[in-house]
């Protein structure tokens, strides 16, 4: 089936919105930013970043420069195996990573190649933008994933610069709201000035192209969110992996990670139900905000568990039920201390999942709930490889049988472990290079040779 190109009528409704947008978000943004300062989601010295103005610390390198964007964390770590490897490619290439989330900042700051510069990402209003790609002049901009932001696309597109859209996805809802009269002309026009689509899936590039944008633009690579799990710890990381190991002993173990607000109720209910039979059993509970932590720390209080947070370096006991994990970025070394990993976000009908690969490439019994979103591809593309690699549940009471199979029938749990690996391992061979092999490609006909050539 041949689908249909936006018409020209659409082309002009999409630069009178394009115009609306930009008058919209130059007179929105300084009350955007202070909203945000207020709410502490801003860093209170590097604020002025998100105004376009480069951190006075790091100066403006010579050209051509590569600028990467992410929003957040996750978005941000699964960038991060292609930043290394464009790094390692071009050494003496200037390259920029911008993310949005403080959270991301605290993480990612520190697992940068030494070259690489940091900076928090522009608003989306036409000054900013203007400022921020007037100082750093980028040669490519790669971003991540659903960063559509039509002042930074427009803008680029008419300096000429080539911007590629890496590991794209559009959820449903968005997709919706693109969809509608209003929303059409502008989303087509953006996507009609990208150079490169890379989706994450076949749904997700049918909903690009029913968005207008040009089949001959959309290629597929795999999912970056596999290179996540696919990089070997550090020094640092295995130093922390054996103590951990020392502290829990030979304890049985079981994982809760990327825990939601609601999630933890569910969570303690099924660890209190599993105690009964295996009275040793440590619970490693990760909630997806550390801010959430104290929330479970006082229930741990009210029900008078005997609990120890990770911030706080007090060693772990035999009298200690839960482990509570109150720091950010030490998720996949979590992963390699213990055998069984339920990843939450999934278990209430208003989440959408979160990564499980890197707990599959940790070897870890991979196990998630109901709602996983667009993580559902993923899903299917290791169940194709082995039905064991990931057990996905229906909730409460299944979650709470499928733990007790596990810690008690050591085959059953051994076969899943080596499924959940061995599917990582066949999905993550070659991601970034086919990714990067394309970008090349996207560039020299973008004439970028002087970038990646």
């Amino acid at each position: 089936m041949r689908l249909p190109h936006a018409p020209a009528s659409a082309a002009r409704g999409g630069l009178a919105l394009y115009e609306l947008y930009r008058a919209t978000s130059r007179a929105a943004a300084p009350a955007v930013l202070l909203w945000r300062r207020m709410r502490g989601l801003e860093h209170p010295s590097r604020w002025p970043e998100r105004l376009g103005r480069p951190s006075a610390a790091r100066p403006r390198p010579g050209s051509p420069l590569v600028w990467f964007h992410a929003v957040s964390l996750g978005e941000g770590m699964a960038a991060l195996p292609v930043v290394r490897h464009c790094a390692r490619l071009h050494p003496g290439l200037p390259i920029l990573l911008t993310t949005t989330t403080l959270s991301a900042f605290e993480v990612i700051k520190d697992l940068l190649p030494d070259a690489v510069i940091y900076q928090f990402a522009p608003l989306d209003c036409p000054d900013a933008i203007e400022s921020f790609i007037g100082y750093w002049k980028p040669s490519l901009i790669l971003l991540m994933e659903s960063e559509l932001w039509p002042n930074l696309i427009m803008s680029a597109a008419e300096k000429g610069i080539a911007v590629a859209l890496l590991n794209a996805r559009m959820s449903l809802k968005s997709f919706n709201r693109w969809s509608v009269r209003l929303g059409l002309p502008l989303v087509s026009l953006m996507l009609s000035k990208l150079s490169l689509v890379i989706p994450l899936s076949t749904i997700q590039a049918v909903r690009f192209q029913l968005l207008h944008t040009p089949p001959q633009k959309i290629h597929f690579a795999g999912d970056l969110k596999y290179a996540v799990g696919d990089v070997e710890p550090g020094e640092k990381e295995l130093n922390t992996i054996k103590d951990l190991q020392q502290q829990f002993n030979t304890r049985p173990i079981w994982m809760a990670a990327s825990i939601h607000k609601g999630e933890e109720e569910v969570i303690l209910r099924i660890h209190d139900e599993l105690i009964k039979t295996y009275p040793s059993l440590l619970l490693i509970l990760v909630p997806r905000h550390p801010e959430d932590s104290m929330n479970v720390s006082l229930a741990l209080k009210k029900q008078k568990v005997n609990f120890v947070l990770r911030s706080t370096n007090e060693v772990v006991s035999l009298n200690t039920r839960v482990y509570v994990v109150d720091t950010l970025g030490e998720l996949r070394m979590l992963y390699r201390v213990t055998p069984i990993a339920v990843v939450g976000g999934s278990f209430l009908p208003s989440l959408a999942g979160h990564n499980f690969s890197e707990a599959a490439a940790a070897g870890c019994a991979v196990l998630t709930g109901p709602h996983v979103g667009h993580f559902y591809h993923m899903l299917v593309e290791l169940w194709q490889i082995n039905p064991l690699a990931v057990k996905q549940l229906t909730g409460e009471v299944e979650l709470l049988e499928a733990l007790k199979v596990m810690l008690s029938d050591s085959k059953a749990l051994k076969a899943r472990q080596k499924a959940a690996k061995d599917a990582f391992s066949i999905m993550s061979d070659g991601v970034v290079n086919r990714v990067w092999n394309l970008v090349s490609t996207f560039a020299i006909n973008s004439q970028q040779k002087q970038v990646v050539g």
